[in-house]
């Protein structure tokens, strides 16, 4: 209620935050008196911008918190698969597209065939009961650096021939060439390509390899 502050209410500001409040010598006084000040200006130190940091509400900032908190299990989930077991990272796969609708969800309808001698086929997801249709799938365990190219794709759409296959998943913890998503652009057969990042979300949003850490409730009042 001081001068001060009706004066800058009166300039009818958009929005009051401590950019705009520092305009009032007092409150400038008070602010550098306080232990926050020094968060502050270490923040700003670092680039960041205490004045909209201020501004933003605690339903973003969960947001942000919670994006970040995906983004890092995501990171950590990448590097643990790209060492696990190629078997266990053959039957991680056939899970998550189990989990993703494959075979209408029913974990009896994928199996891992991964082995010696497969012709380049690790799993087999049936979309009918009758094994009428189903889906192929290549999984490769790669470093982050040894990309799939088109030869790997020629060769795994050879396999689908052989099989007398439509539809193939290739999966990798690295990636793809542009050369291997044109390739796959050109065929008749319909195939999808996962890489390292697309996995690793993948994993996470359908639950496969991760669990449930906490659970926070937000309650806002009922206007009924």
């Amino acid at each position: 209620r001081s001068n001060e502050g009706r004066e800058l209410l009166a300039t009818n500001p958009n929005k009051i935050n401590r950019r705009v409040l520092r305009q009032i010598p007092k409150f400038e006084t008070w602010w550098n008196e306080t232990p926050e000040s020094k968060i502050a200006r270490e923040a700003s130190a670092s680039g960041e911008d205490t004045s909209e940091t201020a501004a933003v509400t605690p339903d973003e900032q969960i947001d942000a918190a919670a994006k970040q908190l995906n983004s890092a299990l995501e990171s950590d989930i990448l590097a643990r698969i790209r060492n696990v077991d190629p078997t266990l990272f053959e039957q991680i796969v056939i899970d998550l597209l189990i989990a993703m609708g494959f075979g209408g969800g029913d974990p009896e309808m994928g199996m891992r065939v991964g082995r010696s001698g497969d012709g380049g086929i690790d799993g087999v997801i049936q979309e009918d009961a009758l094994g009428l249709d189903a889906v192929y799938v290549q999984a490769k365990r790669y470093k982050d650096g040894n990309t799939i190219g088109s030869p790997q794709l020629h060769s795994f759409i050879g396999s689908l021939v052989g099989h007398r296959a439509t539809k193939g998943v290739f999966v990798t913890t690295s990636s793809f060439t542009r050369d291997a998503r044109d390739y796959v652009n050109t065929v008749h057969h319909r195939v999808v390509l996962i890489d390292g990042n697309e996995l690793s979300r993948l994993l996470v949003r359908h639950g496969v390899g991760v669990r449930e850490d906490r659970t926070i409730v937000v309650k806002k009042i009922d206007e009924d």
